[in-house]
């Protein structure tokens, strides 16, 4: 077991399957403790256990502010701190503009950005307390440049960049940092791809969808005290896709 993550409490936003389930198995073999929230109690009850004494299962809606006090409240009650937030519970939604509703709308600004400012307002003093603390936001290779039909995940990880600095200018002085990675298209149930982790790393890295382990190195980096110079950035895990056209 590396020690990169010793000391480490975490909690994680949609923990219990695809990139915060790999985040989660990351961060308990580097060392750290791990709370998963999550709404598939099933699923996440399930991995908390495979993970052992280490991590534990929290129902997470990250829509609701009562959800998320109640996540940072179990989390400092089982592992007596908080010192890493990682904002990971996104959903993928798109659509034409004239038949793509505001109720869609609503809903996937509410669950990706709604959400990062829910998760750290409620963990803002958890975090300070536990200083040197590191926050993660997920963002997107969305975050970056448009795709279209996908207007509402766009504006919302764009929302989650803008996010992430105004939260690193305003907690850099307690202690906290505040960074946003931004994946391209990786192997998770949120992409319709299952995460086999049969991918040849040898390809094309443009011609292939990326692993969640690809992201969760920069997301175990950020949340180590061996990222103690970089805030407020971003750190872009896309195989190139936002770098241009190859041709």
């Amino acid at each position: 077991m590396s020690g990169r993550l010793a000391g480490r409490v975490a909690l994680i936003s949609g923990g219990a399957s695809g990139m915060g389930a790999a985040h989660a198995r990351a961060f308990v073999e580097h060392g750290a403790k791990v709370m998963l929230g999550d709404i598939a109690d099933d699923t996440g009850q399930d991995l908390a256990r495979s993970l052992g004494d280490a991590a534990a299962y929290v129902h997470l809606d990250v829509t609701r502010a009562e959800d998320w006090a109640d996540a940072v409240r179990a989390t400092e009650e089982r592992f007596g701190s908080l010192n890493v937030l990682v904002n990971n519970a996104g959903v993928l939604e798109g659509g034409p503009l004239g038949t793509y509703t505001e109720k869609q709308w609503r809903r996937v600004l509410d669950i990706n950005l709604t959400g990062p400012f829910l998760g750290l307002s409620a963990a803002r003093d958890a975090l300070v307390a536990a200083r040197p603390a590191a926050v993660v936001n997920i963002s997107s290779a969305a975050g970056i440049q448009g795709h279209s039909p996908y207007h509402a995940y766009t504006a919302s990880k764009f929302g989650v960049r803008g996010l992430t600095k105004s939260a690193a200018l305003e907690l850099a002085p307690h202690g906290v940092r505040v960074n946003s990675v931004h994946p391209g298209g990786i192997m998770t149930p949120m992409t319709g791809h299952a995460d086999t982790g049969t991918v040849d790393r040898g390809d094309n890295v443009r011609a292939r969808f990326g692993l969640p382990e690809e992201v969760t190195d920069v997301v175990v980096f950020l949340a180590s005290v061996e990222s103690s110079y970089c805030n407020g950035a971003e750190f872009v895990v896309d195989g190139g896709m936002t770098a241009g056209a190859a041709n």
